[in-house]
C-alpha cells in the first residue's frame, strides 16, 4: 500500500498519511496514467474564452475564408446521393477516393506514395497516438525538439516514453546537437525509438527547418538506427507559396508522416492521415481498428468531395494571406510595444511566434495577471517534458483579427513591464514548476 493507492477503492477513505483519497477507483487505474496531467491552458480557457480577453493562446484555425454556402450544399449531395454509404461502418484503412488524393496532395512536397501505404485517422493525432502505442515499451526514450507540440508530449507520457529534447535555433533542429544527444543517450544504455520533429512552421517555435540540415539529420537517424516521425500539418500554408521538400520525400523506408486537413481545411471535421513504410501500415491499420473500429466515413467523404470540386489550392491561398496579415501585425505590435530584453521568432508561416523575455521573469507565474489585464497566452513550461521554459511563451495570432492581436500584445506588455519591476525590485521568485507535459484540448493545439 502507498500513499497514493489505498488497499481498498472507497471513496472517502484515508490512506496511512492522513490524506484522504476522493477518487474510489484510485487502486484499480494502470501506472501509466500517473502521468496523464491537466492543461494548465485547458483550465484557463473557461476564462480566456470571455469576449474581454485577448487570447492569444489557443492554436484555433480561422474559418472565415471557407466557402460555407458551397460546403452546406455539398454536405446535402452526399446525403441525398450516398448517405447509406456515408453513414454506415466503413474501413479503418479509410476511404479509397480520399486516399489518392491524399497522395497528390503530398506529391506537392515531392512524396511519392501508393494509397495503400496512406491510413487514415481521426485528426493526426490519432495518428501520433497509434505509432507511439507501437512503437514505444514503458522507458524507451523519443528524442523531440526543445520545445515541442504539447499534444505529441502528452502522448509520450501517456505511453510511458521518455523524452530527450534537442535545441533548435532559429533554423531548426541543430543536428550537431540531435547526434550529440544521441550519443549520449545510447551509452546511457538507454532504447532511442524515434525522432519526432515538427520541420515546418514549427509549432510552437514558429521556425522552419533548414533544408540544408535535413539530409544530414536522416543520415544521423538512419547511422543510429532510428526512426523519424515527421508531423507536418502546416506544410503547404508558407505565406510566399512555398513548399519545403518533406523529409519522407528523400527517406520513405525510415520516416512515418503525419498529415491532417485541420489547417488547410477544417479542424471540426478531424480528419488527418499517416503515411508509412508498407509493413508498419498494416500494424497501424489494426490499431486503428482497436481504437474506433474506423474513421468517420461521413467526414471522409465531406473532404473527398471537397478536394474533388473545389479550388482547394486557392482555398489554402486566401487562408495564407489571412495569417499573413495576423503574423505581420503580431510582429509589429511586438516591435513597437515589448520592452527591452524580450526576443522572439519571426515565422515564415504556421500559427505560432516564440518569445523569449528577460531574466527574473516566469511566464508562467505570470499568467494569472496577464488574464487579470484581460490577455491569455500559453507559458512555455507546457511545451517541455522536463519543467523548463519558465522564460518563454508561445502567442498565437491565427484567430484573432490584427486589431485585437494588436491590443493583446499592448497589455500583454504592460504586463511584462509591471513583472520586470517587481523582479529587479524584489528578484527573482520562481514559481513551483510542475514537472511532466500537459496534455492538450482542442483550443491549446
Amino acid at each position: 500500500m502507498t500513499e497514493n493507492r489505498p488497499s481498498k477503492p472507497h471513496s472517502g477513505r484515508q490512506n496511512p498519511s492522513g490524506r484522504q483519497n476522493l477518487d474510489p477507483h484510485l487502486e484499480r487505474y494502470a501506472a501509466r496514467t500517473a502521468g496523464m496531467t491537466a492543461s494548465e491552458i485547458r483550465a484557463l480557457f473557461a476564462v480566456a474564452s470571455r469576449p474581454e480577453v485577448v487570447s492569444l493562446a489557443g492554436g484555433m484555425p480561422n474559418l472565415a475564408a471557407l466557402p460555407l454556402d458551397t460546403l452546406s450544399a455539398q454536405v446535402a449531395e452526399i446525403i441525398a446521393e450516398d448517405g447509406l454509404v456515408a453513414l454506415q461502418y466503413g474501413s479503418a484503412h479509410g476511404v479509397p477516393a480520399l486516399r489518392e488524393q491524399i497522395c497528390e496532395i503530398m506529391a506537392l512536397e515531392g512524396i511519392k506514395a501508393h494509397p495503400d501505404d496512406v491510413v487514415v485517422t481521426v485528426g493526426s493525432q490519432m495518428g501520433l497516438d497509434m505509432v507511439t502505442r507501437l512503437f514505444c515499451d514503458p522507458g524507451d526514450v523519443v528524442i523531440a525538439e526543445g520545445p515541442s507540440y504539447v499534444g505529441a508530449l502528452g502522448s509520450f507520457a501517456a505511453y510511458q516514453a521518455q523524452v530527450v529534447h534537442v535545441a533548435m535555433d532559429e533554423h531548426g533542429l541543430v543536428p550537431e546537437l540531435l547526434r550529440e544527444a544521441l550519443d549520449r543517450t545510447e551509452k546511457a544504455g538507454r532504447r532511442v525509438k524515434f525522432l519526432y520533429t515538427i520541420p515546418n512552421f514549427h509549432n510552437p517555435a514558429g521556425v522552419t527547418l533548414a533544408v540544408e540540415r535535413r539530409a544530414e539529420i536522416l543520415e544521423i537517424c538512419r547511422t543510429h538506427g532510428v526512426l523519424v516521425v515527421e508531423d507536418n500539418p502546416y506544410g503547404l500554408l508558407g505565406f510566399d507559396g512555398q513548399t519545403y521538400p518533406a523529409l519522407r520525400s528523400t527517406d520513405p523506408d525510415n520516416v512515418v508522416y503525419l498529415g491532417s486537413f485541420s489547417k488547410t481545411f477544417a479542424s471540426g471535421l478531424r480528419v488527418g492521415w499517416v503515411l508509412a513504410p508498407h509493413a508498419v501500415r498494416e500494424k497501424l491499420v489494426l490499431a486503428a481498428e482497436s481504437a474506433t473500429l474506423c474513421p468517420p466515413t461521413f467526414n471522409q467523404m465531406i473532404v473527398s468531395r471537397y478536394l474533388a470540386t473545389h479550388d482547394w489550392k486557392g482555398q489554402i491561398k486566401k487562408f495564407r494571406e489571412n495569417y499573413r496579415d495576423r503574423r505581420d501585425a503580431i510582429l509589429s505590435a511586438l516591435d513597437q510595444y515589448l520592452p527591452p530584453g524580450c526576443s522572439w521568432t519571426k515565422p515564415d508561416d504556421g500559427f505560432y511566434v516564440w518569445v523569449t523575455v528577460p531574466e527574473g521573469v516566469d511566464t508562467k507565474a505570470m499568467l494569472p495577471r496577464a488574464v487579470t489585464a484581460r490577455v491569455a497566452y500559453a507559458s512555455g513550461t507546457g511545451f517541455y517534458a522536463d519543467g523548463f521554459g519558465s522564460r518563454q511563451m508561445r502567442l498565437s495570432y491565427c484567430y484573432p483579427t490584427p486589431e485585437r492581436i494588436r491590443e493583446g500584445v499592448r497589455r500583454l506588455a504592460a504586463v511584462l513591464e509591471s513583472e520586470m519591476d517587481l523582479a529587479r525590485t524584489f528578484g527573482n521568485v520562481s514559481a513551483r514548476r510542475i514537472q511532466g507535459p500537459q496534455n492538450p484540448s482542442p483550443d491549446t493545439v
